[in-house]
């Protein structure tokens, strides 16, 4: 590592989850440690362009108030010349097109060394049909599922209602495979309503997941390591008042919800919990760090995903399990570039 990294924080971006990107993107460049690091705000607009932009611009409301106002007091950077810019990219965008491998094989092909898995790993970590053939393969617990295309549902719908009825019955889950922050999620309770929810994924996605609702304890664990990754303690993720399962909002925006760390389980199954997910985490080829999701049904701990650029929003609970692991945001921050580096220097070829 050089003396003094330039780091960019990369926020904004083009999915669903960009305004959660912004409030990550501004709480890790905060927590920058300033002895060991320059922090370099660069804001990705929804064209997929890079900026780097004044500070004043980093406390805009939203993205789009940023986007107003990019071009005038911002300074574009051509993909070719962001090795000039920056000696480490801390990616703080989450969803498609930033947590999903695509820009990650773009700083391979530039040599530029950034936070999280590579290429395979986010692609994996992204879709969750092809996430779960792998963790059911390697001995991991998966809710029971479905994968519906949409051609498949566009020539026969009645034919998939059908089988989810007959399969899963009511309530029963559907999501899209490649979203996250519950974007396009929905717990169908009858027919009608599953049909709605079918449809409303699609929006988001060609394939969608349609799975069996699981009755038990929501449980989320921080994994931390590259060859020999430890399990932060997992937090209890009970949903808000009134809703079915946690929103966007209630995971990342102060005051949404009840985080409660550690999980209000036993000793054994708080351990249980982070070897199931460590095990996830090995088989999905993660490296430097991660938030496997589940639920504990009884004793036994069922994985339902991975997410390879967590939310790092001041609210979420991954600073909870590092403040319980001794860490405060700054170290935290810190140990995940530390990780980073670990990472690009063993590899050989790409991440």
């Amino acid at each position: 590592m050089p003396e003094r990294l330039r780091v960019g924080v990369l926020f904004g971006g083009i999915s669903s989850e960009r305004e959660v990107s912004l409030e990550s993107g501004r709480h890790v460049y905060h927590n920058l440690d300033p002895e060991k690091y320059e922090g370099i705000p660069i804001f990705m607009d929804m064209e997929g362009q890079l900026w780097e932009i004044p500070l004043k611009l980093l406390f805009r409301n939203t993205t789009r108030d940023i986007a107003t106002r990019v071009e005038k007091e911002g300074e574009r950077i051509p993909y070719e010349d962001l090795k000039k810019v920056v000696d480490f990219l801390f990616i703080a965008l989450h969803g498609k097109y930033g947590e999903d491998g695509c820009l990650q094989g773009l700083l391979e092909l530039q040599g530029i060394p950034y936070n999280g898995c590579g290429v395979l790993g986010s692609a994996l970590g992204m879709d969750k049909w092809r996430q779960r053939t792998i963790l059911a393969m390697a001995g991991v617990n998966v809710p029971g599922h479905m994968a519906v295309a949409k051609n498949e549902w566009e020539e026969d719908p009645q034919g998939v209602i059908g089988r989810v009825e007959e399969v899963f019955g009511f309530p029963c889950v559907v999501k899209p495979s490649r979203e996250g922050c519950s974007t396009g999620l929905c717990k169908a309770r009858d027919e009608a309503m599953l049909g709605r929810a079918i449809e409303r994924a699609f929006s988001w996605d060609a394939r969608i997941l349609i799975e069996e609702c699981l009755n038990g304890m929501e449980v989320t664990c921080t994994i931390l390591g590259n060859d020999n990754p430890i399990a932060l303690l997992p937090t209890e993720t009970p949903p808000a008042p009134g809703h079915d399962y946690l929103t966007l909002e209630d995971k990342f925006m102060p005051g949404g919800a009840e985080m409660i760390t550690p999980a209000r389980l036993s000793p054994i199954l708080l351990k249980k919990v982070q070897e199931e997910m460590v095990k996830a985490y090995k088989a999905l080829g993660i490296k430097v760090y991660a938030r496997i999701d589940g639920f504990v049904v009884g004793e036994k701990v069922i994985v339902t995903e991975a997410n390879t650029l967590p939310g790092v929003t001041p609210s979420t609970c991954a600073f909870q399990q590092a403040a319980e692991a001794g860490m405060k945001p700054m170290r935290f921050i810190d140990r995940i570039i530390e990780l980073s580096f670990q990472a690009h220097q063993d590899k050989i070829g790409p991440l």
